[in-house]
């Protein structure tokens, strides 16, 4: 009898653990889109966008322009905190690194979720972004900040590749699906 019941017990719990990981699954697909609509530090007046994030199977796919750069490269990462407090954009914290990994280019081993390398503006001042995400997951990103910086980031410097002033901000949130 004692077996039995060890054995009933192991099997509700193999299907528990079967519903929990459908239930998270099934969370993450229904946070489809999600969007930061970029603000100006003080400073930056003019500089602004929108930002499109949708969740693919391995990836989130962010799209969408930024507007009122200076021509060349800009880094361009997610940040810790969602707090837009601050003029200058320090309240949103370091890069968003759940692992505690170095900071890196995106393709790198070593990088942080966040590290999102460069976005490239144009002589209009204008930088097109289509970035795959590659191992991020949106619903761990909603709520933290969507950072242009003013300079480039060089993708290696500790801990943040020395890109500069944060110039432009936004707080990921839930889009609404059209």
């Amino acid at each position: 009898m004692k077996n039995y019941m060890l054995g009933v017990c192991a099997m509700l719990a193999v299907l528990a653990t079967a519903a929990l990981a459908r239930a998270a699954d099934e969370h993450k697909t229904m946070i489809g889109e999600a969007v930061a609509v970029l603000i100006p530090s003080k400073g930056s007046d003019g500089v602004g966008g929108t930002i499109l994030l949708k969740q693919e199977k391995d990836f989130v796919h962010v799209t969408g322009e930024v507007k009122g750069l200076t021509p060349g490269k800009h880094g361009f990462h997610i940040h810790q905190f969602g707090d837009l407090r601050s003029d200058d954009g320090m309240a949103t914290g370091g890069h968003y690194n759940p692992d505690m990994k170095k900071h890196g280019g995106p393709h790198s081993k070593e990088r942080h979720a966040g590290d999102f390398g460069n976005i490239d503006a144009a002589a209009n001042g204008v930088a097109k972004v289509d970035i795959k995400a590659e191992g991020l997951d949106l619903h761990h990103v909603l709520g933290r900040a969507l950072v242009v910086h003013g300079g480039a980031d060089d993708l290696t410097s500790q801990p943040a590749g020395d890109a500069g002033p944060r110039i432009a901000v936004g707080i990921i949130g839930l889009a609404q699906v059209k």
